[in-house]
């Protein structure tokens, strides 16, 4: 029985995928923490082939679970094998995930152990990148359509372009909240130092596989708030987060069939936020989306085709495109 404070068991899940270099960083930082703090490590192999099963079957602790798929699922079927796999087998009172290159710093799990959990269900970490600035794409954020002071503010962000306020800034976290030692309750969370309670699992469920990569994140987070649980921004207990798909001065995605799935399932994403408001929110997006075209000079034929594809299936709910054939859409071939 969870204690009415505290963690109880923590077990960790990490996905992984032709990774190896960070894989060991993340790893080794995981099992230095000491069993009290970390009772169990899942690492979910999307069948790599670079050594990491090799050099997995190296490790020698009792906590290590290791799971290899047989084909890789992406990291969306490998938080589902993952967390399905430490609920159902391990049973712990709370389960961290995190991406490959996802790691808590050091001391983080102790933090997160001497926090007062009372009344959350779920609790999200900040996470920084290598160098210390605050990782954008892991901010948490709250759901304008459910909260109207933040609706307002993300609108005017909009319709001002950025003179009254980033519309970003207005439904995320930001960095007053950071500095903070005080929780901030969210809607909406990413997968990199994300603690579920057990409590959370029965609820939501397990993440959706069949989104590859991408939103699975946030489309778990607010199902799980639209069924009744709690999650909260932790700004003491922090991670960091070696994220490299984006080339920050460039804004292209590499490799570029992650197009794909970041669109469609970013369509997802708006479609369970906004609810009746989807449409009209679509008609601001789409617009924008196709602008991103001039980024990729060289490629930009076979960036549309990905984005024009991403639309049609989001917007008929479709995930049965296999991963081969989103990568033979990204070498131009249909």
């Amino acid at each position: 029985m969870q204690d009415k404070a505290g963690a109880g068991r923590l077990a960790a899940v990490v996905v992984t995928f032709n990774r190896l270099e960070k894989l060991r960083i993340t790893v080794t930082r995981l099992l230095t923490n000491l069993p009290e703090h970390l009772s169990a490590l899942v690492v979910v192999d999307n069948a790599s082939t670079d050594g990491t099963a090799d050099w997995l079957a190296t490790l020698d602790d009792p906590r290590l679970h290791i799971e290899r798929l047989p084909r890789n699922l992406g990291g969306a079927g490998g938080f589902e094998h993952g967390l399905r796999m430490v609920h159902q087998r391990l049973d712990p009172d709370w389960v961290v995930v995190m991406d490959d290159d996802g790691r808590p710093e050091p001391g983080a799990l102790a933090q997160f152990h001497a926090l007062d959990l009372t009344g959350w269900d779920a609790i999200a970490a900040a996470v920084y990148f290598p160098t210390g600035e605050v990782c954008d794409i892991n901010r948490p954020s709250r759901n304008p359509f459910w909260h109207p002071w933040v609706f307002w503010k993300t609108v005017l962000g909009t319709l001002s372009f950025g003179l009254l306020g980033s519309a970003r800034d207005a439904f995320h976290v930001v960095q007053a909240d950071y500095d903070s030692d005080r929780f901030r309750a969210v809607d909406g969370a990413s997968f990199v130092g994300l603690f579920l309670s057990r409590a959370a699992i029965e609820k939501a469920g397990y993440p959706d596989g069949h989104l590859f990569i991408y939103g699975d994140d946030v489309l778990y987070t607010l199902g799980l708030r639209a069924v009744g649980g709690r999650i909260a921004f932790c700004p003491t207990v922090r991670f960091e987060h070696d994220f490299s798909t984006i080339s920050v001065d460039e804004r292209r995605f590499r490799p570029l069939w992650k197009t794909y799935y970041h669109h469609r399932n970013l369509m997802f994403v708006y479609r369970r936020a906004a609810g009746l408001w989807f449409w009209p929110v679509l008609l601001l997006i789409l617009p924008k989306w196709l602008l991103k075209t001039r980024h990729h000079a060289g490629e930009r034929g076979v960036f549309l085709g990905l984005m024009l594809r991403a639309i049609r299936d989001g917007l008929l709910r479709r995930t049965s495109l296999s991963h081969e054939n989103v990568l033979a859409l990204s070498l131009g071939k249909k």
